[in-house]
């Protein structure tokens, strides 16, 4: 086994995602052949998963949070189209992923072609098809830490329904009497919207989108990776009714996330003209990064 780098664990951003299906694996194929799943049981693969929330769970805590927002919401990094943040994107192409040989641009094609398949609204495919965009964080030199990894609240004592959650010993809120209860700084069912997230690239993306894209399509790029609430449940103190209607939508994007991938490629020089008309129909010639 090779060495862990220890600020950038993962050796393939999608590790974490990999992980994700262990633990909530597609209920349409847990009967198929062991063959069809997956290597999960890969050594390697499970000490860097577990060497990135390590890292993660001691560092993402409130101050991190206002610091990265700080730095990182004014937008100032680059100025592109989605097109050039995409082939901007696509410089994260890594070749240690032993299941699918696809750079970003066909990933995030496989979600958004699965959704427009089952006849969802454009804005839904459009959803699916930039979802992950705000992984271009890794290229502005932020750790992979900051940004994939499960989304949890920040402010508040962390749940234990969060993925490995003894790691959150050395997290310094842990200890701060303002964080470490229930509500911390929160009050009962304020509304998500008034909540502080992890940093990553479902925050970051949703900050870029938030004018342009309609509410549910928002709440799916910010809620995207909150598994702790839409598989467990863990913050129904801190939602407001309208989070729970709204996180119907994540939940039905999920799967489309997690379960699209496929050995066959997507045409993406044939799709291309059907995804530029629909980028053009909601988003703005430039985006600021």
């Amino acid at each position: 086994m090779g060495k862990i780098d220890k600020n950038n664990p993962l050796k393939s951003l999608e590790h974490w995602e990999d992980d994700i299906l262990q633990r909530y694996p597609d209920p349409d194929t847990q009967e198929k052949e062991k063959e069809a799943f997956r290597d999960y049981q890969n050594s390697e693969r499970i000490d860097t998963v577990r060497a990135f929330y390590k890292l993660n769970h001691q560092y993402q805590n409130y101050d991190f949070v206002i610091k990265k927002e700080q730095e990182f919401l004014r937008f100032d990094k680059k100025e592109m189209s989605l097109w050039e943040a995409v082939d901007f994107l696509n410089t994260l192409i890594d070749d240690s992923d032993p299941d699918i040989d696809l750079d970003q641009l066909q990933h995030l094609l496989q979600t958004s072609e699965a959704i427009r398949a089952d006849g969802h609204p454009d804005w839904f495919v459009l959803t699916g098809f930039l979802h992950d965009v705000g992984k271009v964080l890794c290229l502005f030199g932020e750790p992979q830490w900051a940004v994939v990894g499960d989304t949890f609240p920040v402010g508040c004592q962390f749940s234990d329904k969060i993925v490995y959650p003894e790691f959150f010993e050395t997290n310094t809120d842990s200890s701060d009497d303002r964080y470490n209860h229930k509500y911390g700084i929160y009050e009962k069912n304020c509304g998500l919207n008034n909540v502080k997230m992890s940093w990553g690239h479902d925050e970051y993306l949703y900050q870029i989108m938030k004018d342009y894209l309609p509410e549910p399509a928002l709440y799916m790029i910010r809620y995207h990776s909150f598994y702790a609430q839409h598989r467990e449940n863990a913050y129904d103190h801190l939602m407001s009714e309208h989070d729970h209607k709204m996180f119907e939508w994540v939940k039905k994007f999920n799967p489309y996330d997690l379960y699209s991938k496929a050995p066959v490629p997507p045409d993406a020089k044939t799709l291309k003209p059907y995804y530029q008309d629909l980028v053009a129909k909601y988003l703005p010639e430039k985006l600021k990064f």
